[in-house]
C-alpha cells in the first residue's frame, strides 16, 4: 500500500520549486544581464526580464572580444578551456587507473608506504606547491602552451584512492580465471578492470572535467599570450580591467556562454554519472 499524505507532498514540491529557483535565478539574471545594453546598468536598477541586445552582445563577445581588456574571443577562450579540462580529466584517470592497478594487484618493496605517500599528496593543494611547480614548468620552457596549462595538475590522489577501492571489490577469482586463461596483466587490465569500472570512470571524468575547466590560479600564472587564455581568465581580465567600469553585459554574455560546455558535458554523461555514484556493478 502506498500512503498517501497530501500535505507532506505540497511541501515536498514547493521546497523543490523553492530550491531549484534559488539555483536558476543567479543564472536567470546572468542571462538577462546579457541582453541589455551597458547604459541599462547605471540607473542602478537590475532588469528581470531580456532586452534587445542579445544578438549584438553575443556576437561581440564571440567576434572581436573585450579589446580594453586585452580579452581575445570568447571562442578562443572556450576552445583552450576544452583542451584544458579534457587533457586534465583524461590523464588524471589515465594515471589513477595504472597507479591503482600497481598498488593493488603487484607486490614490490614499500607498496604500503608508497600508497599512503600518494594519498598524504592531497594535503598539499596546488596553491601550497604553486611556486616550485612554476619554477618547474618555466625551466622546462612550457609557459604558454596547453601542456604548461594540464601537466601538472593531472596527477590525482583522490582518483587513485577510489579507483584502489573499487578494484579491492573486484573477487580475486576473477584474477585467477585470467590467469588461468593465459591472461597478461595489461589484458587483464584492459578486458576485465577496465570494463568493470565504467561507470566510475564516467563519474570521475564529470567530476574532473569541471574541475579542470573552473581552474583559475593556476592558467593565470603560467599564460600571458591571449591565445592561451582561458574562459574563466577571460571573466576575470573583464571585470577587472584599468581605468574604465566594467561592461557587465559583455561580462554576463561570455559567463553565459563559459557555462555551456559543462553543462552539455553533465547532460550527455547523467545517466553514466549517476551510476558511478550509485550503483554497484560488480
Amino acid at each position: 500500500m502506498v500512503e498517501r499524505r497530501p500535505l507532506l507532498t505540497l511541501v515536498t514540491h514547493l521546497t523543490l520549486i523553492l530550491g531549484a529557483a534559488f539555483i536558476v535565478l543567479p543564472v536567470w539574471i546572468a542571462f538577462v544581464a546579457s541582453t541589455h545594453a551597458a547604459g541599462d546598468f547605471l540607473s542602478g536598477v537590475m532588469p528581470l526580464w531580456p532586452g534587445d541586445q542579445l544578438v549584438e552582445n553575443y556576437w561581440k563577445v564571440l567576434s572581436t572580444g573585450e579589446a580594453a581588456a586585452g580579452t581575445p574571443p570568447i571562442g578562443l577562450m572556450l576552445v583552450n578551456s576544452t583542451v584544458m579540462a579534457l587533457s586534465i580529466a583524461v590523464g588524471k584517470i589515465a594515471i589513477s587507473l595504472l597507479s591503482a592497478f600497481a598498488i593493488v594487484y603487484f607486490r614490490f618493496p614499500l607498496k604500503r608506504t608508497a600508497f599512503w605517500i600518494i594519498f598524504l599528496t592531497l594535503m598539499l593543494p596546488v596553491e601550497v606547491r604553486i611556486l616550485p611547480t612554476y619554477e618547474v614548468v618555466a625551466g622546462l620552457g612550457l609557459l604558454n602552451s596547453y601542456a604548461g596549462l594540464s601537466l601538472p595538475l593531472i596527477a590525482s590522489a583522490t582518483a587513485t584512492f577510489l579507483f584502489r577501492q573499487v578494484f579491492l571489490t573486484i573477487p580475486d577469482e576473477l584474477t585467477e580465471a585470467a590467469r588461468i586463461d593465459g591472461a597478461g596483466p595489461m589484458k587483464f587490465f584492459r578486458d576485465i578492470l577496465l570494463p568493470l569500472s565504467r561507470t566510475n570512470i564516467a563519474a570521475l571524468f564529470v567530476i574532473l572535467f569541471i574541475y579542470g575547466w573552473n581552474q583559475y590560479l593556476w592558467p593565470l600564472l603560467v599564460t600571458t599570450d591571449t591565445g592561451y587564455y582561458t574562459a574563466v581568465m577571460g571573466i576575470q581580465r573583464m571585470v577587472a580591467v584599468p581605468d574604465s567600469e566594467p561592461l557587465w553585459h559583455l561580462i554576463m554574455a561570455t559567463a553565459i556562454l563559459a557555462m555551456l560546455p559543462p553543462v552539455v558535458v553533465i547532460v550527455l554523461m547523467q545517466r553514466l554519472f549517476v551510476q558511478g555514484l550509485i550503483e554497484q556493478e560488480k
